[in-house]
């Protein structure tokens, strides 16, 4: 018995359709994909701030955990716009997420403002413990949120790199009266601005993008943020004097299109709700990292004098300032703000017990 080879003839044509098959079928593969973007205004380094430490880590862990189902794109540093423009494509569904400042989410979410009684958290083991999703008072902030909003479903709470302190050109803060006349930048929130007058300064509400330049060119004499916004941003270069003032927590807020959060399998929710969990943690250990390491207070207390406040004064500060804010507050956001502002003064309460 003999065996013979059959010689199947070579066909270009056949080798094309071989060739386009596979690759329409790789392309039905990357389709299939799901991509999630997610807009940040700051340094996209995992070690230069929260907001770059908390997406790294999400994209490494849903982009392992869903086997490159789900994807993930970054998209730091302001690069799709002001945080209010970006809340507006998160909204309409055009980005999908974004970490965002009270200041960005006050257009779409004024109640935000409750957060800036001034002096409310006692230290940031306190303001860690309320400023949380899965605490009872994150819990009502986001049902409310969810809410009045429209298309916005909060993913992820946390402050926004620390305590706020000021930052001048003019001399150094020791009590209230040394604010008298400075220029102070200020997000556009009505109780930052507030604040601000009713301790003898000027608010002078700018855009995070323009906040060097207005420093640089004395537009603004001073501004108020944590130490590792103040050091990225370099402000350094253009103030003289940094006052350790602890006077206000806020938020950074995680939104998420709610359409397409929903429209996630239930096993991608899970992945997503569990990383978002993880990089929230990373992103606030990272924020205390950098106020510790040579890139944050020290690399300011090189170009500036530093001074902190006294227990008396912090009295008087808070004299001055609170019954301002909170009227604000009252009379703006009505009975819901002012139910949600003695919730979270009385989770203050308890986490510092």
């Amino acid at each position: 018995m003999s065996l013979t080879t059959r010689t199947i003839p070579f066909s270009p044509r056949a080798l094309a359709t071989a060739t386009l098959s596979l690759t329409l079928l790789a392309s039905v593969s990357v389709q299939a994909a799901t991509t999630m973007r997610i807009a940040h205004l700051n340094p996209p380094e995992a070690t230069a701030s929260n907001s770059g430490a908390m997406t790294a880590v999400f994209k490494q862990l849903v982009e392992t955990a869903s086997n490159g189902e789900l994807l993930v794109e970054v998209y730091p540093a302001g690069q799709l716009g002001e945080d209010a423009n970006v809340i507006n494509q998160v909204s309409q569904g055009i980005v999908e997420s974004s970490i965002s400042s009270a200041g960005g989410i006050a257009e779409h979410y004024p109640r935000i403002g409750i957060f800036d009684i001034p002096f409310a958290f006692p230290n940031i083991g306190v303001a860690t413990e309320v400023i949380d999703l899965s605490s009872d008072f994150g819990q009502m902030l986001a049902a409310d949120l969810e809410a009045e909003t429209d298309g916005l479903k909060l993913l992820g709470l946390l402050d926004s790199g620390g305590f706020f302190h000021f930052t001048n050109s003019q001399r150094p803060i020791t009590s209230p009266a040394d604010m008298e006349g400075l220029r102070i930048r200020t997000m556009t929130l009505p109780t930052h601005e507030a604040m601000i007058n009713a301790l003898g300064a000027r608010a002078t509400p700018l855009a995070w993008s323009e906040v060097y330049t207005a420093l640089q060119t004395g537009v603004a004499d001073g501004q108020m943020n944590p130490i590792q916004q103040t050091a990225f941003a370099n402000f350094d270069e253009v103030q003289s004097y940094l006052t350790i003032s602890n006077h206000l927590i806020t938020p950074y807020l995680w939104l998420v299109n709610d359409e397409f959060y929903d429209g996630l399998s239930e096993d991608h929710q899970q992945i997503i709700d569990w990383a978002s969990k993880v990089a929230v943690s990373a992103g606030r250990s990272m924020s205390r990292i950098i106020e510790a390491s040579d890139s944050g207070l020290p690399k300011l207390s090189g170009g500036m004098a530093v001074n902190a406040i006294t227990p008396d004064a912090r009295e008087a500060f808070v004299a001055a300032a609170q019954p301002a804010v909170r009227e604000v507050i009252e009379a703006r956001y009505g009975e819901t703000g002012t139910e949600l502002l003695n919730a979270m003064l009385a989770a203050i309460d308890e986490a510092a017990e």
